[in-house]
């Protein structure tokens, strides 16, 4: 096989659809948006092909006015803020019931 060769990434499939999603975002991305995103481009930042992802994830995250450097650095500030994948930041979310007065 030539070093040149196009690979076929064997998370393609569910990459693409994850940078759709972040295609059809509308309004500033959130904490999910920013690291699928980043996770994106470190995946296929050296890979030898999947092309097209490439390019859109670098329109996506031009489009929030946002280089690989500032990417990474947001992202550092969100994952040292606690977040979890699939949690909301704003802290208003939930029953209550995971909160109680304990007096003892």
């Amino acid at each position: 096989m030539s070093e040149n060769a196009e690979q076929t990434h064997p998370l393609y499939a569910a990459d693409r659809d994850l940078v759709d999603a972040l295609l059809g975002h509308q309004g500033d991305p959130g904490a999910e948006q920013l690291t699928v995103a980043a996770r994106l481009v470190m995946r296929y930042g050296d890979f030898p092909g999947a092309d097209d992802i490439k390019a859109d994830i670098q329109k996506v995250v031009t489009s929030w006015g946002l280089d690989a450097q500032s990417l990474n650095l947001r992202c550092r500030e969100i994952w040292s803020s606690g977040w979890k994948p699939g949690q909301q930041l704003d802290g208003d979310l939930g029953s209550g019931a995971d909160v109680s007065d304990q007096d003892g």
